[in-house]
């Protein structure tokens, strides 16, 4: 039997490889430490501990996005003040659009009693609320902290949107689980997307990273369940409606009505099984 000879682990090799990176790089609880201030502080449904007074309240709030500043300041060689001001000045249209989707939410599903419930105990409505705050740091150029923000979100919510994706006003996530939304996508006002569905980018090669690879979705369409829309030259006209299960990767008009039709087979007699009921 051959045997390899184990040789001593160097560890001063190894944190001296680690550090040639050079890279700064933000610690994932730190980015966590930033979204859940905010989160809760904007969301006091969300909040780990509430807020005592408003003062109270304004000094998270400062705390939070100053935070952010002095994560984000290595990464973009801005000043963390500078930072902290901008995120700070995106707040209040991050409150009012979240509170605009949640109302949605509400409007739409008979079994949602309040809009503090929809906050408090909607995974749709977290994923939302949590894209806007990230993508308000994705327009300030910050990289990474928008990404760890989403991803975040997305093992609280089951709900993977990228922070690049553009989603317009009163946008609805019923039931939330698998849900996809890639980054180029462009997402109209007053959509509303059920659980599975996945808005992608069609195979590319990696130097178009920077190109409209996913999806535009036009005002008041309804994506049902497990739908596939695919590729960046596809357009999903306004007032469209997509069926559950459906597979897209060309444009459809405005008003359309895109479903599939089942293939029921029915067996009419007991025992005994073809080769299709095998297949997994």
């Amino acid at each position: 039997m051959n045997r390899t000879t184990e040789m001593p682990v160097d560890a001063g090799a190894v944190a001296r490889r680690v550090l040639e990176q050079g890279h700064p790089f933000p610690l994932k609880r730190d980015v966590a430490g930033i979204f859940d201030e905010l989160i809760g502080s904007l969301f006091p449904q969300l909040a780990t501990h509430p807020a005592r007074d408003a003062e109270d309240l304004a000094q998270r709030i400062d705390e939070g996005c100053a935070r952010f500043g002095r994560v984000a300041a290595p990464l973009t060689g801005r000043p963390a003040p500078e930072l902290a001001g901008a995120l700070l000045a995106a707040l209040p249209a991050v409150h009012e659009q979240s509170l605009e989707d949640g109302a949605t939410i509400l409007a739409g599903d008979p079994a949602a009693e309040s809009l503090d419930e929809v906050i408090a105990a909607y995974p749709g409505f977290l994923a939302i609320a949590a894209h806007r705050l990230a993508h308000a740091a994705h327009l300030l150029e910050v990289p990474i902290v928008p990404r760890l923000m989403a991803e975040l979100a997305h093992s609280r919510s089951g709900v993977d949107i990228h922070p690049g994706a553009t989603i317009g006003r009163s946008f609805c996530i019923d039931h939330a689980t698998g849900i996809v939304i890639g980054e180029s996508n462009v997402i109209g006002d007053e959509v509303k997307v059920y659980q599975g569905v996945t808005l992608g980018a069609l195979s590319v090669s990696k130097d178009k990273g920077g190109t409209k690879r996913h999806p535009t979705i036009g005002d008041r369409v309804v994506i049902y369940a497990n739908a596939t829309v695919l590729g960046g030259d596809t357009t999903i006209g306004a007032d469209s409606v997509i069926g559950g299960n459906v597979f897209l990767t060309s444009s459809v008009p405005p008003g359309s009505l895109v479903y599939q039709t089942p293939d029921y087979r029915v067996r009419r007699q007991r025992g005994g099984f073809d080769d299709s009921d095998f297949v997994i």
